[in-house]
This record gives C-alpha cells, sequence and structure tokens, in this order.
C-alpha cells in the first residue's frame, strides 16, 4: 500500500500534467468518496482507492490492461499515418499514460488486441519465446480445401523466411472460412500464408489469444474492457 497526493495521483492514471491536475482539483472537479477534495495535498492511500472526475467515476490503477475488439480501419499506433489510431476508441486519459497495443493488428483486420502500459507485460507476451498461441479467423477469396489446410499445417515458404511457417492448428469453418493458430507472429503472416499457399484473404479477425476468447468477452466492435485477474491468467501459454 502506499500513500500518494491527489494531484501525482491523477497525473499517474492520466489526467494531464501536474500544474493541470493541481487546477482540476481546486477547481472542485474531483471527488472521493462523495466528498469534493480541493487541497490537491492531501493524501491518500491508493490501494483500492476509487475517485469521481467530471462526474465520472473511476479506480486507481497502477497500470492498465485491457482488451478493445478492434474494428477495421483504425491503425494499431500511437503516430497513425492512414487512418484513426486505436487510441482514438478509448477514454483520452489512456493516452496521456502511455497505453500501447501489445503486437499489431492490421488497419483492416478486427478482433481482439491486447492494450497496456505495463512494459514487462507488453514485452512478455510479444515474445516469441513465449508461444502464446492466437487463433484467427480468415475469410478466403477462393474455396477452402483439404489441401490447403495441409499445406498450413505443414508449413509454407515466405520469401523474407529462412524456413518453412506452418500453422499449430488450422480447421475448416466453412466454404470460405477457416480458423488458423499461429505461435510466430510474423508481420502480415496470415495473409502472406494463405498467399504463399495459392489463395487470398479477404478478411481476417483474432478471436483468441491463449486461452482467452472474444467471444467469453461479450465486446461488440469498437468496444473494450479491463481484463481481471483471471482474464489475465489466461493468456499464459496452455
Amino acid at each position: 500500500m502506499s500513500k500518494l497526493t491527489l494531484d501525482r495521483i491523477l497525473q499517474s492514471q492520466g489526467y494531464g500534467t501536474r500544474k493541470y491536475c493541481r487546477n482540476l482539483i481546486e477547481d472542485g472537479e474531483v471527488s472521493i468518496n462523495g466528498v469534493s477534495v480541493t487541497d490537491y495535498r492531501a493524501a491518500f492511500d491508493t490501494s483500492d482507492l476509487e475517485f469521481t472526475i467530471f462526474d465520472e467515476v473511476w479506480r486507481y490503477r497502477e497500470h492498465v490492461y485491457i482488451v478493445l475488439n478492434k474494428p477495421a480501419n483504425f491503425e494499431c499506433s500511437r503516430k497513425p499515418s492512414h487512418h484513426p489510431g486505436v487510441l482514438t476508441l478509448l477514454p483520452e486519459q489512456f493516452t496521456w499514460r502511455e497505453l500501447q497495443p501489445v503486437g499489431r493488428l492490421d488497419h483492416d483486420t478486427t478482433g481482439m488486441l491486447l492494450m497496456s502500459d505495463d512494459g514487462p507485460f507488453i514485452h512478455a507476451q510479444s515474445s516469441p519465446k513465449r508461444h502464446i498461441p492466437k487463433v484467427y479467423v480468415a475469410t478466403t477469396h477462393d474455396p477452402v480445401t483439404p489441401e490447403l489446410i495441409a499445406q498450413l499445417l505443414d508449413g509454407v515458404q515466405l520469401h523474407d523466411e529462412p524456413a518453412p511457417l506452418a500453422a499449430q492448428t488450422c480447421r475448416m469453418l466453412g466454404a470460405n472460412e477457416l480458423e488458423i493458430v499461429l505461435e510466430q507472429g510474423k508481420y502480415h503472416q496470415v495473409k502472406r500464408m494463405l498467399a504463399a499457399a495459392g489463395n487470398h484473404c479477404s478478411a481476417l479477425r483474432r478471436v483468441a489469444i491463449g486461452s482467452l476468447t472474444l467471444e467469453s468477452l461479450a465486446l461488440e466492435e469498437g468496444e473494450w474492457t479491463y481484463l481481471t485477474e483471471a482474464q489475465l491468467a489466461l493468456l499464459a501459454p496452455a
């Protein structure tokens, strides 16, 4: 448990500079337990602390771990170039506290995207050494065939990779739809593997990471939620 002054608390939660946070407090915009606090030097225990700012209730979090059901035409970048960034789908304070996508989805790829401001967590989730399976549903231009599934399972050669890349598992879901599970996380991997196998990916959605599924989160496209401890544990390799 630790105590912090209220201005430091607000700054750590992404509400702006220390000076701006002090002004918010002195202007009566912040309350704790229903009581307005106007002294920015007042100190509070951050354990299980909730505060109200601009009439919204927030809980103090040392780090933020969220999952977003990413829509198409958003870039997984803090400095997007051609489309809006995914941070525009989230409360503004997440930008101030330097929330980052954990890995990337192409602008036209939808589905599960983890985001955090915890560097070690981001590194651990992104590390290929951890072999965290990621499950994708791909819509293909040409029909899915047993031969296509076999190629993806056996491995296909991409022009800039030293060895063939293979799906961990792959199965047909429909005439033009398949589920593919990967561990490597290479650039445009699903799309490039399908192209190398003689097909074309016309739509792609990530539906699970580790044992955490998008279906279990019940998020509409563009919606997000904080991850619980139990959900974070599901992100580990099986």
